[in-house]
Parts: structure tokens; C-alpha cells; sequence
């Protein structure tokens, strides 16, 4: 398999997950702009050779509001809540061991560097929609617009869902188009669905493995509270709704 094919959908999503986290990995280079520390790798078994995004927890920034070494469990939290939902599109993600220790080992997505949220067009809104649906779910302290990528088949992928899943209000994103719109009804019977399976099963012990239990169960009342209206939420006047910087 040549290097620039990722075989991200689904019928291939095992396959890619078990390279991600079996693949032996050589790293090319470290990303440029990002605060804490994150490498483009290459990862390559018998079957297969590409690139991937790792993200030691060893090489995170401290933060007063996060645990040291949880971001790259939360951004695997991240996607595999994506898969219980069908939404929005995360690339492979697993927790796995590198050079520098254990982190996030993420398949890397080609996409247009020019294009972020503020370059995409009205024809996006019901590609966005899902991913800002999601950011209310997860809690997103920080969405920001290039954290949005466009692929060559115009799909939007999310990114960096870090800083997420903290028990205490921390949303803030560039995403605010749908605030006070309803919630389409198959959105709702998604998250009908997953509330009831972050109480018992197999994706609460996937949730619990990730996060503290604290924040499964805030997770399960941010559910819940968007069932109960069935309306996208209006940023909170009384905090700061924005990421900085915005891209």
C-alpha cells in the first residue's frame, strides 16, 4: 500500500486502526506552530507504510485547568465517541507508545492548508452542523478554525479535541451558526442512543479508561441537557465563547 493512501473509511477503519497502533514508527519531523510537542511520523508494517500525527503526553504544556498528560487521552476519547455516534469525522485515533512515550497517534489527513472554517462556503453549513453539535457534547474549550481540514474529496475532518471533556463550562469555539436552531431529529436519536450507552457498556469502559468519572458523567448531563431542549445553546454572556487565536 503507497504511502499517500490512509484507507480511512469505514470499511477499512480496523485495518487502519490496527496499523496505527502496530506500525513501526520513524519520526520525520516535528510540526512547526503547535504549543506542545507534535511530530509527523511515518508508520509502516507488512501490509502497509504512511503518515501519521503523533502527540506524546510527555511533551504537552502544563496547564491549570487540565492534568498533565491527559490531552492525548482525551483526543482518543474524542473519536471514539465519534464512532458511537456516526459523527462527526475524527481521523483514526489510538493511545499507543513512541519514541518519546506513550501518546496520540493519529492518522494524517492531506488537506488544503489555505482552507479553515471561515474560508468555507455556505454549501459546508450541513458538514459543520454535526461537528458543532459535537463541540457542545464534548465541551471543546478550543475550536478553532484551522482545526477544521478539508480533504480532496471535500470532507471535513475535526482535529485537535484536546482541551475537551472538562466537568466545568469551558466551550469555546468559532462555530456559533446554529445557536438557538433546533437540532435535527436524527442528531437527537444519536445522542438518545449514546446517553444511554455512557452509562453501561462497552463504550462507557472505553470513556472510563480515557477520562475520570467525573467527566463521564458530566459528558452524560451535556447529553442529556441537549435532549431536554433539542435547541444548539447560545454562547454564555458571562464567559469568553471564543478560542485566541481564532485560527
Amino acid at each position: 500500500m503507497s504511502e499517500d493512501h490512509h484507507l480511512l473509511d469505514d470499511d477499512a477503519r480496523e485495518e487502519t486502526l490496527a496499523w496505527l497502533t502496530r506500525g513501526r514508527m520513524t519520526l520525520v519531523g516535528q510540526v512547526a506552530q503547535s504549543w506542545n510537542y507534535v511530530f509527523l511520523a511515518r508508520l509502516s508494517d507488512r501490509k502497509r507504510r504512511g503518515l501519521a500525527i503523533y502527540k506524546p503526553a510527555s511533551g504537552e504544556y502544563p496547564l491549570w485547568d487540565f492534568p498533565q498528560g491527559s490531552l492525548c487521552r482525551r483526543e482518543v476519547a474524542a473519536y471514539r465517541l465519534s464512532l458511537a455516534l456516526g459523527w462527526p469525522r475524527i481521523p483514526p485515533s489510538v493511545l499507543r507508545d513512541g519514541p518519546y512515550g506513550v501518546g496520540l497517534v493519529q492518522a494524517y489527513i492531506e488537506a488544503d492548508p489555505e482552507v479553515t472554517y471561515f474560508t468555507m462556503g455556505p454549501e459546508m453549513r450541513g458538514d459543520l452542523l454535526p461537528v458543532a453539535l459535537f463541540d457542545h457534547l464534548i465541551n471543546n474549550a478550543d475550536r478553532k478554525a484551522g482545526h477544521l481540514l478539508l480533504d480532496a474529496g471535500r470532507r471535513i475532518w475535526a482535529i485537535d479535541q484536546a482541551l475537551s471533556f472538562h466537568v466545568e463550562p469551558k466551550l469555546r469555539t468559532v462555530i456559533w451558526d446554529f445557536a438557538g436552531e433546533r437540532i435535527p431529529a436524527p442528531y437527537l436519536a444519536d445522542l438518545q442512543r449514546v446517553e444511554a450507552a455512557l452509562t453501561e457498556g462497552p463504550l462507557a469502559a472505553e470513556l472510563e479508561a480515557l477520562l475520570t468519572p467525573m467527566e463521564v458523567e458530566a459528558l452524560r448531563q451535556r447529553a442529556r441537557s441537549l435532549l431536554a431542549s433539542g435547541l444548539f445553546p447560545h454562547p454564555d454572556p458571562n464567559r469568553t465563547c471564543l478560542p485566541w487565536p481564532l485560527v
